[in-house]
């Protein structure tokens, strides 16, 4: 029984640490739009979910490194930019600014659920005399 009810928190957990993770890449990303010569890069969230959950095929598509499921990092990949610049830098800010706001709502809505989770856990924990 026990298992079960850490296993939604598990995953979300995870989830919540890979949008982390992606938050740091998109505004390190961002931070570098005007550095000469940097390749914007991110990273396939869904794969990176798959490995750290430990689903079949994660490791060969969304890690590198790491040990058991959850300990490894995404594997970030090259943007490919959508427009040629003289300095060969390939943030597009566009895109950028997109993703780190899609990202953040996710992020939010992830922490909702996990809060959610929690709380219908307490409560399902409780007597009927406690509420």
């Amino acid at each position: 029984m026990v298992p079960r009810l850490t296993e939604s928190l598990d995953f979300h957990s995870r989830a919540l640490e890979l949008r982390a993770e992606r938050q740091r890449v998109i505004a390190s990303n961002i931070a570098n739009a005007d550095t000469p010569g940097y390749q914007a890069r991110d990273f396939d969230f869904a794969a990176a979910l798959r490995a750290a959950t430990g689903e079949a095929g994660g490791i060969a598509q969304g890690v590198a490194g790491g040990g058991g499921a959850g300990t490894a990092q995404p594997l970030l990949r090259y943007a490919v930019p959508s427009q040629t610049n003289l300095d060969s830098n390939s943030v597009d800010m566009d895109r950028e600014r997109a993703a780190f706001a899609e990202n953040a709502v996710k992020y939010e809505s992830t922490l909702r659920f996990i809060n959610a989770n929690v709380r219908t856990t307490l409560d399902a924990m409780k007597s009927h005399h406690q509420a």
